[in-house]
């Protein structure tokens, strides 16, 4: 019989490891390999291509299509430059809440999941549970998108998903979509004084990062009153910009980065083709008649899709009878539930903590989010302890 942990204990270990995205995670992997191989539960990491990160996966219960999957990031946004009062890796509690780095996002509902696998081992579980534990979630998601296909061919197909990012428990069915650009601008150099014989990278870049506003500035005109996402429109965001060499120089170079936040109902490939299209035909043409030198590069460093409303979806379904939530609620930071969505799979989103203290200074949650997150587990285990294969 393998060591018990209580949900609060498993979350204090889990922030003892710094988890920060652009370190590797693997020490927090091998604990949560060893915990469970002491209840004799089997794993599977999944490493990312340099070796240094990894996700694992794992079913509990019978070998057998259905069933849930509890979902949850093991990486955490950097502490560097934030005004903590204590060590954010170790653990502290005052007033009735558990301090540090990823105790609402997400490590929250990873320690409540973990420390109930004692219980799900003996629940008779009809149909399984699976366990993904990712990385890479801050920064595109592409723990996530390395797991779920490896996950759905080495493992019956689960019949719904819960992301326990932080919702305070509340049933989560929509989110906005993300996609994130690099854009490289090369113009053509020479002195200011000789301005119609070049090309300004960054008069250029000016005139991109104009197309960007004007596109939300449509968008916000164009809002549909009852979308109940915050803004209720797909927003274009240019958010930093470097470029050039002197101020008597026409700049060479340009580089600026975009985040596209989308609506559910639009994609990414929509907005990266509309937005190339205003380059070949508003932009490039004249950098051109000036020097075939000069160009505009786009690459896409992320790429994570919106979760949509399900007709009768049943995690939906069954997250809001677990929870008494029948509030329609959306949310518009992105999360690994699109993905899984994307795949098939009926997903929800549904955590513990708030999402107000994600990536804060003395990030912190309610220990009576984890009791919450337990309960819920437990009445979650209870129906799929009773329910047939075909049933869910």
């Amino acid at each position: 019989m393998g060591r018990t942990y209580s949900p609060r204990e498993m979350l204090e270990k889990l922030i003892s490891f710094n988890t920060v995205s652009d370190r590797s995670n693997l020490d927090l992997i091998a604990f949560v390999e060893d915990y469970l191989a002491g209840w004799g539960v089997a794993t599977q990491r999944v490493p990312d291509p340099t070796g240094e990160k990894a996700g694992l996966f794992t079913l509990i219960g019978p070998w057998t299509e259905g069933g849930a999957v509890l979902s949850a990031h093991t990486d955490v946004v950097p502490v560097a430059g934030q005004d903590w009062s204590r060590d954010p890796f170790t653990a502290w509690e005052d007033g009735g809440r558990l301090y540090g780095r990823g105790a609402a996002d997400m490590k929250g509902f990873a320690a409540t999941v973990l420390a109930k696998v004692p219980d799900f081992l003996n629940a008779g579980l009809r149909v399984p549970i699976h366990i993904a534990l990712s990385y890479d979630e801050e920064t595109g998601c592409d723990g996530a998108r390395r797991i779920i296909p490896v996950m759905l061919e080495h493992a019956p197909r689960p019949a719904f998903v819960i992301v326990g990012e932080p919702t305070s428990m509340k049933v989560v069915t929509g989110h906005k979509g993300i996609t994130v650009l690099r854009t490289r601008v090369t113009g053509h150099p020479v002195h200011s004084s000789q301005l119609h014989r070049g090309v300004s990278a960054i008069s250029v870049a000016a005139k991109l990062v104009g197309w960007l506003d004007g596109k939300t500035a449509e968008n916000r005109s164009k809002a549909d009153p009852d979308c109940p996402f915050e803004p209720p429109y797909t927003t274009l965001h240019c958010g930093t910009i470097a470029g050039g060499q002197a101020h008597n120089i026409t700049a060479q170079s340009c580089e600026f980065l975009t985040d596209i936040r989308m609506l559910p109902s639009e994609s990414a490939d929509q907005w990266r083709s509309a937005y190339r299209r205003f380059i070949d035909t508003e932009a490039l043409p004249g950098m051109l008649e000036v020097s075939e030198n000069c160009s505009v590069e786009v690459e896409e460093l992320a790429d994570v899709p919106a979760l949509g409303d399900e007709d009768d979806g049943l995690a939906e379904t069954l997250a809001r009878r677990l929870t008494g939530d029948n509030a329609r609620n959306v949310v518009v930071y992105a999360t690994e539930g699109g993905l899984f969505q994307h795949h098939g799979l009926s997903t929800v989103v549904c955590g513990p903590g708030s999402i107000d203290q994600a990536h804060q200074p003395d990030e912190f949650i309610e220990l009576s989010q984890l009791d919450r997150c337990a309960a819920f587990l437990d009445r979650l285990v209870d129906s799929l302890s009773h329910l047939t294969a075909e049933q869910v």
